[in-house]
């Protein structure tokens, strides 16, 4: 197998980028803070806001919004300094301070004009300084000594420009370029020093050194003055010092020196002397003139600028390399190897001197993507886009072959001497043969893409993103495999991963970190480590073991969390770091962390990278205020609330309130947002906002509170900052107005009352009218009711009638016919005395009158006026002609008719032609119709 080695000369090259790791850098514009682009002066008040010195006046700045008070005289403001609560400025012609009046609003007095103080023309005050109750003001010709308590005014004058004045523990210093280093002692002036330099240099700043003075020039650095002697300050940066202009400079509180350039920007100086960063406005700032420095109660550098205003998050626990110019690209990978820092990237291959501020060198040799560094046993591995190369100081030697990219690379427990790597199409075995790292053979029989995988539990195990988990065994030798089980957890999980952490096997997705349970041969879910994925803020399931720090990370939207082992314990605690919209962010499921030294840890992202210093993450608390809220009409006009501690009370029409509030937090990498509630109206806290206003239109009357709290990172304020107020009634709902209206409902009651009282007389007389009509009504209904309930009942009884003589009639009809039936069958007995017994008896029965009587009753039931009607028309009728009428009556027929008179059917038809003529009736004529009409 044959090797290649790199010379670092021929196959290195310097890569001149155009960024360094510097803190956050926050750059406010001209259109960010709404004036002029040029700024001379910065300090804070006791509550951490900002006041600047424009070239349009005092910019104030809360932390959320900034607010411009115009220049006094129109000129531009050069100096700035916040004393006991007052905020003094000056500019050209005048000086004075700035108060807040009752609204919050900062009001202006010239001290000027109020002590009429002679100045010169055209007198611009560059400085202000407080000491012991004295204010002084600097112009280029005098100094103004301002006597707080009796308010009386003490004049320096200069025949040559002052400079500048310098406080030194209570003392003021000033040079006068033409003689020398002054200082101002007990009201006396008293020269310091005239050495050449000093006549020759102007001075930047000076400070107090081990009971010496420390004297900054402008262009020929640091000197020493010991009282008697002044002599140059033995620093490492003398000669970088030498080729800069400086403007300004201040001594910070860790003992460390910033100094503001004229055309270079910023530079920070070690105690020993040593320059720890520059930035100028290729690293970040927005400009290069820098016209004052000041460090505010959180240690954040504060620049005033030819251009803007900058802040620098100095004690920020981020430091940011920003490749402006793309020559890096999108970091997956890095590590810290032998004093070197490597980063892998879609680009290629790149290192660094870990301890010094040179450049990133890139590694010709490999210029595709890099997808893993790993370090084993001493020997540096990359996995890249070609294969797997070992790294050696900068150089690289490939692994010969490997033809196909290769992932990642993991030394195996049960053999030092074989390493394990995941391929695109599958799983390689790499060893060592006298010293070098050879392929010795892939695993045949699974040929899919490895990026996660890990051996335990003496099987393979591989997170493939789009097919799912696999559990491979092979042989003892790691050349074949003898199995293949799918696990069933996940199918295709975009994203997901698969790490070991201290003998676990985890598997990270959306649904949690799961942890492999071996005698239960399945992913198990874990509470503890799935809470390094908040539900809500779920972004990747990409799991970062850091083996140095024995930590475990996780990214999510708005957090960067790890997992950490209590060094006594052994407990398991989350930790979760604020990660700003504002932080540069790595690929998605490519994210990488890794470790250097002290906590520190680099962090790959899309355009170079973030390190992050855990020493640094201090736990703060915040409040909020509300410093402003508005009141106005429908139609726009405008009323300020003054005392917001008091409950405001406000007409009707004045129901549009907007209300400002702000946390005073400078840092660039910590999101503020905020969450209000209307108690009155919207009871319920609102979704978190970054916006730092709110505004509720039309309000109805009523007594309301607003609250708001807001959210730094992870923290919640530690008060609720809260107004209170209330509409009042409009004028038509007044109490005179209601008075009025009550008196109105009074008399319009009364009087609808006389009203509706005659109207109410009147209808009840109609009413009872109209009630008598209908209750007589009512009573010939139920008359009319009651004799459809008789008819019924007749006819009811009529049918009940008829039913009884049916059944009396063919019970008759069937009894003769039964007689008649026997009499025949006895006519054939032999014995006649006792036949003619028998036949008397039955003719006895077949002419029974009680039949006919039983009949005639229950016929006349049915139809009593029947045999009356006919005997009153034919009195002729015997009774006999009654009895067949009556059966004609109920439709018999002559053969039905037989039986019932005991007579055969010939002399019924006999008898009913008797009876035709009886009734004389047509020879046309149907008896039985003539009989059934009647």
């Amino acid at each position: 197998m044959r090797f290649f080695f790199i010379c670092p000369l021929f196959f290195c090259i310097n890569v001149v980028l155009s960024a360094q790791e510097h803190p956050p850098i926050q750059v406010y514009t001209s259109k960010d803070y709404k004036a002029e682009t040029q700024n001379w002066s910065i300090f804070q008040d006791d509550r951490n806001y900002i006041y600047v010195a424009n070239n349009e006046g005092l910019l104030e700045f809360n932390g959320a919004d900034w607010h411009l008070y115009p220049s006094p005289n129109e000129s531009i403001l050069r100096s700035v300094h916040v004393i006991d609560g007052l905020i003094y400025t000056g500019c050209n012609g005048d000086f004075g301070y700035w108060k807040k009046d009752e609204q919050g609003k900062l009001d202006y007095t010239s001290l000027v004009k109020s002590l009429d103080l002679p100045l010169l023309e055209d007198e611009e005050f560059w400085n202000i300084i407080n000491v012991e109750g004295y204010i002084l003001f600097q112009s280029l010709k005098r100094i103004y000594i301002f006597n707080t308590l009796n308010e009386s005014f003490k004049i320096i004058d200069s025949n040559a420009i002052i400079y500048k004045i310098f406080d030194v523990n209570g003392k003021i210093y000033y040079q006068n370029t033409k003689e020398g280093l002054f200082i101002i002692d007990k009201g006396e002036i008293k020269l310091v020093s005239n050495h050449p330099i000093l006549l020759e240099n102007r001075l930047v700043n000076v400070f107090p050194q081990n009971n010496n003075l420390l004297l900054e020039t402008e262009n020929d650095g640091f000197f020493i003055w010991d009282g008697q002697k002044l002599d140059k300050w033995a620093i490492p940066a003398n000669n970088a010092l030498e080729k800069l202009s400086v403007f300004r400079s201040i001594k910070l509180k860790d003992g460390s020196y910033m100094l503001g350039t004229r055309s270079n920007g910023i530079v920070h100086l070690t105690q020993d002397g040593e320059i720890n960063f520059q930035i100028d406005v290729v690293n970040g700032l927005s400009n290069n003139t820098v016209h004052w420095i000041f460090e505010d109660a959180e240690q954040n550098i504060w620049l005033a600028l030819e251009n803007g205003i900058n802040c620098i998050n100095m004690s920020s626990p981020f430091h940011i390399y920003k490749d402006e110019k793309g020559k890096i690209g999108t970091i997956y990978t890095s590590i810290l190897h032998n004093g070197n820092i490597y980063v892998g990237t879609n680009q290629g291959l790149f290192f660094k001197d870990y301890n010094s501020d040179s450049d990133f060198n890139t590694i010709e040799t490999i210029q595709e993507a890099v997808w893993s560094l790993t370090e084993i046993d001493g020997v540096l591995f990359c996995g890249h886009d070609t294969g797997t190369s070992i790294v050696i100081d900068g150089t690289t030697k490939k692994v010969q072959g490997i033809n196909q990219g290769a992932w990642n690379l993991k030394a195996l427990r049960t053999d030092k001497n074989l390493i394990l790597q995941g391929n695109y199409n599958g799983l390689y075995i790499l060893h060592e043969v006298a010293g070098n790292w050879v392929l010795r053979n892939k695993i045949e029989g699974f040929d899919l893409s490895s990026r996660f995988f890990e051996y335990f539990d003496n099987e393979i195990f591989v997170s493939h993103e789009y097919k799912g988990i696999f559990r491979i065994k092979t042989d003892k030798d790691f050349r074949s495999v003898i199995e293949v089980t799918k696990d069933s957890i996940i199918d295709r999980e975009l994203h997901s991963s698969l790490v070991g952490f201290n003998n676990d096997l985890l598997l990270g997705f959306k649904a949690g970190v799961f942890k492999y349970d071996t005698s239960q041969k399945a992913f198990i879910k874990d509470s503890v480590f799935s809470e390094l994925f908040e539900a809500d803020e779920y972004a990747s399931g990409k799991l970062i073991p850091v083996k140095e720090s024995n930590t475990l990370w996780a990214f999510s939207k708005r957090n960067l969390n790890y997992l950490s082992l209590s060094s006594l314990s052994g407990s398991q605690r989350i930790h979760r770091i604020p990660w700003s919209k504002a932080l540069p962010r790595g690929l998605t499921g490519y994210e990488n962390v890794s470790f250097l030294n002290d906590n520190k840890y680099l962090i790959g992202t899309s355009s170079g990278f973030t390190l992050l210093d855990l020493d640094k993450i201090k736990d703060k608390t915040y409040t909020i205020e509300i410093n402003g809220v508005s009141v106005s009409t429908l139609k726009g006009e405008i009323h300020e609330i003054v005392e917001k501690d008091l409950i405001g009370e406000f007409d009707n029409e004045l129901n549009n309130f907007s209300f400002n509030f702000n946390v005073v937090e400078f840092d660039k990498y910590l999101d503020t947002e905020y969450q209000y509630q209307l108690i009155g109206l919207q009871n319920e806290w609102s979704e978190w906002t970054s916006n730092p206003m709110t505004t509720f239109e039309n309000l109805p009357y009523g007594s309301y509170t607003f609250k708001v709290r807001a959210r730094i990172g992870n923290v919640i304020t530690e008060n609720e900052a809260s107004y209170s107020f209330s509409i009042n009634r409009p004028w038509l709902l007044s109490n005179t107005m209601i008075g009025a209206y009550v008196l109105f409902v009074i008399l319009f009651s009364i009087i609808m009352h006389h009203i509706y009282k005659g109207y109410y007389r009147k209808q009840r007389e109609r009413l009872l009218l109209r009630t008598k009509r209908e209750l007589e009504l009512k009573e010939l209904e139920n008359k009319q009711q009651l004799m459809r309930f008789n008819n019924d009942k007749l006819r009811q009884d009529i049918e009940s009638k008829n039913r009884e003589l049916g059944i009396s009639t063919m019970s008759l009809i069937k009894k003769n016919e039964f007689l008649n039936t026997v009499k025949k069958e006895l006519q054939h007995v032999d014995d006649p005395k006792k036949l003619k017994r028998v036949i008397k008896i039955i003719d006895n029965n077949l002419n029974n009158t009680d039949d006919w009587n039983l009949f005639e009753e229950a016929f006349n039931n049915a139809d009593k006026d029947f045999l009356k009607k006919m005997k009153e028309q034919h009195p002729s009728l015997t009774s006999n002609d009654l009895r067949l009428c009556a059966y004609l009556r109920l439709n018999l027929s002559s053969k039905e008719i037989a039986p019932l008179l005991n007579i055969s059917h010939r002399s019924v038809e006999v008898k009913r032609y008797r009876l035709r003529k009886k009734l004389q009736l047509e020879h046309e004529a149907s008896l039985s119709d003539y009989i059934l009409e009647i």
